[in-house]
Parts: structure tokens; C-alpha cells; sequence
């Protein structure tokens, strides 16, 4: 019976996604070298992966700072109160439980061109849905909860008792966090960055309802993808998606030596 399980499991494996990377593969080989580097140099492409590269840069950059914080601030601060900690803890979860759709739907409601709040922006010069600002938005919103949950169960393993000691002898906040928190969750920190980079670069639902899916204007390496399979461009789908592909499978063994590191 274990075995039958184990070769179900790996059948499974190989139908969905060793076969489909396979077809991806011979996809965009289909017309040779030469076609595989016209269609990744191809204007659309390059702005669709330059806008994947920005928005997975700055949603990296805005996570691992402000979800490393509010990890600490939710094992670590007493002053907060459990039912505050509880309600964060819940926030937190959120895109969890919401699909991305939803949440690019929220952002559209909240900060669009016909909101209050969008419409104030607009006229200040500054457009959120429609944009880069919205898009970045719509993928921190999905992505918010991975270094935070990373973290947490780091800092609550190690305990509180190293940084008590160094503030006891006199050490400044920052200089205990960088001298004695800082060496105990990098690994964590360094997973989460993994695990972010890879939801980044691969959100699609959220990013295409507050971008519009704009050609040359707000279209990323995803929707790039949906919208040359709508056109029946397989073989420029092909190519961006082998891209995609290789990144995430490169991703994916950075994210097992990491995780291995963080065992240890």
C-alpha cells in the first residue's frame, strides 16, 4: 500500500509539472534560437519583465523591513496587549484567507480614479491604481504574511533571555537587535525574502485587476503570459513563462539550502 501511494504521489508529480515545464521548454524552442530571443526581446517583454524585476525589488525591500518589525513587535512587545495582538495576528492572516482577486478588488474600491482618496492623489500627480503604486500594493497585500510568519516562530524559539541580558548591561536597542536578534533569524529572514521574491514575481489575480494589464504601461512578466495566450502568441508565451520558470526552479534550491541553514 505504501509503495502504491508513494508511485500515485510521484505520477502526480510528473503530470502536473514536470510535463508542463517539459512543453514550456519545447514551446519556446519551437522556432529555434533565434525565435526564443525575438520573443524575450520584444519591447512588451522586456517592460513586462523590467516592471516584474521593479515591483519584486521594492515588495522585497518594504516586506522584509516592515514584516521583521511587526514579527518582533508581535513576540516581543508586552505593551501591545493580547487582544491587539490577537487582532494583528488575525490582519495578518488575511491575504490567507482572501483570494488575490479580492484584495487587487479592495485596492481598486479604496484608492481608484473615482475614490475620494484615489481622486485627491490624482490631482496631487500621483496615481495609484492604474500604476506602479497600485500594483505594488495589490503584491505586498498578497505577499505581506510570509516574512512575518517566518520570523515569529524564529524569535519565539530562541526566547527573550539573550536580548534581556544586553540590555541589562547597557546596549542600545539597535545594537542588541544587530548583535544578538539579527544572527538568530537571518535564516528565517533570508526564507521569507525566498518565499516573497517567488509570490512577487509569480502573482497574477491581484496585479491584474489594479493595473488594467496595460501593454508597455503596467503589464508584468504574468499577465504578459495571459495576455499572448489570449492571442494565440504560444510561442512568446512560451519563452516569458521558460523565464518565469527557470527563476522559480532556481529560487526553489536557494530556498532548501536556506531552509537546511535555518535547521541548524
Amino acid at each position: 500500500m505504501k509503495k502504491l501511494w508513494i508511485t500515485l504521489t510521484y505520477l502526480v508529480f510528473i503530470i502536473l509539472l514536470i510535463i508542463p515545464l517539459i512543453r514550456i521548454f519545447y514551446g519556446s524552442w519551437a522556432e529555434g534560437w533565434e525565435g526564443f530571443i525575438k520573443a524575450l526581446s520584444r519591447p512588451q517583454s522586456l517592460h513586462a519583465l523590467q516592471m516584474t524585476g521593479t515591483i519584486v525589488v521594492l515588495v522585497t525591500l518594504i516586506n522584509t523591513i516592515f514584516g521583521v518589525m511587526l514579527a518582533i513587535y508581535l513576540v516581543r512587545a508586552t505593551w501591545l496587549g493580547p487582544r491587539i495582538k490577537q487582532f494583528l495576528n488575525s490582519l495578518v492572516d488575511l491575504p490567507f484567507a482572501v483570494s488575490p482577486v479580492i484584495g487587487g478588488l479592495m485596492i481598486v474600491l479604496l484608492l481608484g480614479p473615482h475614490t475620494v482618496i484615489g481622486s485627491f492623489f490624482e490631482d496631487s500627480g500621483f496615481k495609484v491604481v492604474y500604476a506602479l503604486p497600485g500594483m505594488v500594493l495589490a503584491t505586498l497585500f498578497v505577499t505581506f504574511p510570509l516574512m512575518v510568519r517566518e520570523v515569529m516562530p524564529v524569535l519565539q524559539e530562541i526566547g527573550s533571555q539573550q536580548e534581556e541580558a544586553a540590555s541589562t548591561l547597557g546596549a542600545y536597542s539597535w545594537y542588541t537587535f544587530w548583535k544578538v536578534t539579527w544572527p538568530a533569524i537571518r535564516w528565517g529572514v533570508i526564507y521569507g525574502v525566498v518565499l516573497t521574491v517567488a509570490r512577487s514575481m509569480g502573482e497574477f489575480g491581484a496585479v491584474l485587476v489594479v493595473s488594467g494589464n496595460i501593454m508597455n504601461k503596467t503589464q508584468t512578466a504574468t499577465t504578459l503570459v495571459y495576455q499572448d495566450v489570449e492571442n494565440f502568441n504560444v510561442l512568446a508565451a512560451n519563452s516569458v513563462a521558460l523565464v518565469l520558470a527557470t527563476i522559480s526552479i532556481a529560487l526553489l534550491l536557494l530556498m532548501e539550502w536556506a531552509k537546511k541553514r535555518k535547521g541548524h
